[in-house]
């Protein structure tokens, strides 16, 4: 495999465009954490944490389905495809099942398990096995019946002890005999009896706590977690040692020709006459960092699951080479933080918690995409930067890029090739100290960045005195001291940061507020909590934003405030700021009111983009007073309400959402204002019968009036434009449907001192 450092190439990928209310979304999820492996004669099917994706071995095409198409942002757990129904039924750690039907690609949503009387940490499902049409299906609690035909459930099976709850790994039919290997020994029950909901129909074979079971051939086998295969031996009803592993089973399956065992380290593979045909250890594949987690065998083709190098195919026969056949997409779904421009997007997957406690470190590396792919970049070319928190790119040079890291400094990268990394020894960075002192102890804590008007880089090193730096575009560092702004500076994290069009730099701090700073008068001004010191909910800010109009919007872990006026900042010697009052059912609410807001985002139309940590994702109007819209899993592609970052591509007005889960994207309209009209235009052009959307007309100046007539002159639209993109959804009006022909939209700056002229053909 070549090292993930290439540029990796598009796959041929089948994707399909979820649509809501003409609405488009796009997905751009991980395949790399595979969770479950299926197949059928001529395509494997293979489940990552929360996507699915198939590869047909006749036509070489590969087929993703993320939330986009209808999967839920959930863990998967389970992935069984049937030949007979040419279905594909996935399983899910919540209880959620999804039955695919792979003829028309519909899905069915089956929320019985999750709707179940019991507690939720045993709703999970963890496998499949298909006899006689019905799907039993293996569950932390017992067996559920599943009717493939009719997609609804059956009977279910609680056949622990005196009917209780059981964790039930897997189930295989033999000899007439349904056998579950659970928690608490291997149960088995006579599929001929119409009665085994009871639990005393079902017999306990073996004690212990048993992994899987499968039959093969004419012998049942099954595995128990201390890494111990076991033969069923029919005399003795009873199941005896056959095969010592040297670690437990991460998956144990058959197919009709061959028994596969898989450990997090080997694979075996043994023919019909249970001769090893095949062992595969881990050391012996290049390039792999993760451990297996399930396999299958196709013809004479093996396909190996990695927990973080994707899907894996190697020939049955020793000596072949090892293929990625994994679609390509970030390296993980957890994307902590991103910065979009309009020609490309980075991510980084590091993390703190709540607390700004980073640890565990992260070692995920970083992830580039543009238009010729994803760029992964390994931590091993990183230079050991862990835990990377933002990312920010040069705006006067694209070429350019720095990555906070929330523990080693900050990274600089060139080219998309690493090139530095900046910390206590080779810059202006500071380590936190600890007590009792260690000098051996080094904790560089760098969080938020961003680029002035001259192109010099200000980064907030967190939990120093000096704590705000300043990279010049010559390449010298300066630090500015802030123990007379901050309380505790030792003991304050800093979040993001924002410049506005004055130079001054806002902060966002977890004990301090806002603290803003202009370089010019040197001098640092603090928005906390109170109603004489600011007026935030708490002191506990996570984000910063200045819109279009000059005023500072401010998301705490407690809600939502506004600085009316950034140039308050130099004529104010105590900054206030005011929340917004709405009217909901007729009554004054605060908007978002004890919301946890993890960022705002301004879009061109001055829309602003808020996600919260756990509501979604809400789209307000530029003066908050209208909720556009309000993006949750339940009404949307999001995969998960957990809201991480969001970056909006001021060129295409496409706003990425980052989720704990996965991160997609909202094809809207608001792009940034254009300079001039020379680029202004129109589409679709012409619309056809068939489209359902609206028309759009980009590259406008902002306030720009545009007017629609008809050949004939008749007026039948006219608007003022938000930003560089003006919708018309083809009525007069709002009244009727114009009629077939060609429009003209004459377009015209506010001042009346530039003009353009654009046409479009409608077709009915």
């Amino acid at each position: 495999m070549q090292k993930r450092l290439l540029l990796l190439f598009f796959l041929f990928v089948l994707q399909i465009t979820f649509a809501q209310t003409n609405l488009s979304w796009q997905g751009y999820f991980s395949y790399t954490q595979i969770k479950a492996v299926s197949e059928s004669p001529t395509t494997i099917y293979a489940a990552s944490e929360n996507a699915l994706f198939s590869k047909n071995n006749s036509t070489n095409i590969i087929k993703t389905t993320t939330t986009v198409d209808g999967l839920s942002g959930e863990t998967i757990t389970a992935l069984y495809y049937s030949p007979t129904f040419n279905k594909t039924i996935v399983g899910y750690q919540n209880g959620l099942l999804i039955v695919v039907n792979e003829a028309d690609g519909s899905m069915l949503k089956v929320v019985d398990i999750i709707n179940k009387n019991l507690p939720s940490s045993i709703k999970r499902i963890n496998s499949f096995m298909e006899f006689g049409g019905i799907a039993y299906v293996s569950t932390n609690f017992g067996i559920v019946q599943f009717n493939l035909a009719t997609s609804k459930f059956v009977d279910t099976y609680f056949i622990g002890d005196n009917g209780a709850e059981i964790k039930v790994s897997q189930t295989a039919i033999h000899n007439g005999f349904i056998y579950a290997s659970t928690s608490s020994g291997i149960r088995k029950g006579d599929t001929a009896n119409p009665n085994l909901i009871d639990f005393k129909q079902w017999q306990v074979t073996n004690a212990g706590d048993w992994l899987g079971i499968v039959s093969f051939g004419t012998e049942l086998y099954a595995a128990n977690t201390a890494g111990y295969v076991h033969k069923y031996d029919s005399g003795s009803n009873t199941f005896n040692g056959f095969l010592p592993l040297s670690e437990a089973t991460t998956n144990f399956r058959s197919t009709t020709d061959y028994f596969i065992i898989t450990t997090a380290n080997t694979i075996f593979i043994y023919n019909k006459q249970l001769v090893l045909q095949r062992q595969i250890n881990r050391n012996e594949i290049p390039e792999i960092n993760s451990t297996f987690s399930c396999a299958t065998v196709i013809s004479d083709v093996i396909y190996i699951g990695t927990t973080e190098n994707g899907l894996i195919t190697n020939s049955l026969s020793p000596g072949s080479t090892y293929e990625n056949i994994t679609p390509v997409g970030p390296s993980r779904n957890s994307i902590f933080s991103m910065q979009v421009t309009p020609t490309q997007l980075w991510t980084v997957y590091g993390d703190y918690d709540t607390f700004y406690n980073p640890y565990p470190l992260d070692d995920f590396g970083i992830s580039k995409f543009s238009t010729s792919g994803w760029l992964n970049i390994p931590f091993d070319q990183v230079f050991g930067a862990k835990s990377m928190s933002r990312i920010v790119i040069n705006p006067t040079n694209e070429n350019q890029v720095y990555a906070s890291s929330f523990f080693s400094g900050l990274l600089k990268i060139e080219k998309d090739i690493p090139t530095i990394l900046y910390n206590q020894t080779n810059s202006g960075l500071e380590s936190l100290t600890i007590s009792p002192p260690d000098p051996n102890y080094i904790d560089i804590r760098i969080n938020g960045t961003a680029f002035d008007k001259s192109g010099n880089l200000w980064v907030t090193n967190c939990r120093v005195v000096n704590g705000l730096k300043v990279l010049s575009s010559g390449g010298q560092w300066k630090s500015y001291t802030m123990d007379k702004i901050l309380s505790a500076p030792s003991e304050n994290d800093f979040a993001t940061m924002v410049i506005d069009k004055h130079g001054t730099k806002w902060m966002a701090t977890s004990k301090n507020g806002v603290v803003g700073f202009n370089e010019r008068s040197n001098t640092f001004k603090k928005i906390t909590f109170g109603t004489d010191l600011g007026n935030l909910p708490i002191q506990d800010v996570r984000t910063v934003a200045v819109d279009n109009k000059n005023q500072l919007w401010i998301g705490t872990t407690k809600g939502l405030r506004v600085l009316s006026n950034v140039n308050s900042f130099q004529t104010e010697s105590q900054l206030t700021t005011e929340s917004i009052i709405i009217l909901e059912d007729n009554l004054a609410q605060e908007l978002l009111y004890e919301q946890f807001i993890s960022d705002i985002e301004v879009d061109g139309a001055n829309n602003k983009w808020i996600g919260t940590a756990d509501a979604g994702v809400f789209m307000v109007s530029p003066n908050g007073q209208e909720t556009k819209y309000h993006f949750t899993t339940d009404n949307s592609p999001l995969p998960s309400n957990v809201i991480n970052d969001i970056s909006i591509n001021s060129s295409t007005g496409e706003v990425f959402i980052a989720t704990s889960k996965g991160l997609i994207s909202f094809k809207g309209i608001a792009t940034s204002a254009s300079e001039n009209l020379s680029n202004v235009y129109v589409y679709p052009n012409p619309v056809r019968p068939e489209y359902e959307g609206t028309v759009k007309i980009n590259g406008l100046l902002n306030k720009a009036n545009v007017k629609i007539t008809d050949v004939a002159g008749n007026l039948v639209y006219e608007a003022t434009s938000e930003g560089g993109t003006l919708e018309w959804d083809t009525t007069a009006f709002g009244k009727y449907r114009v009629a077939s022909g060609v429009y003209m939209i004459f377009v015209s700056a506010q001042d009346g001192g530039e003009t353009k002229v654009k046409k479009v053909m409608i077709i009915r």
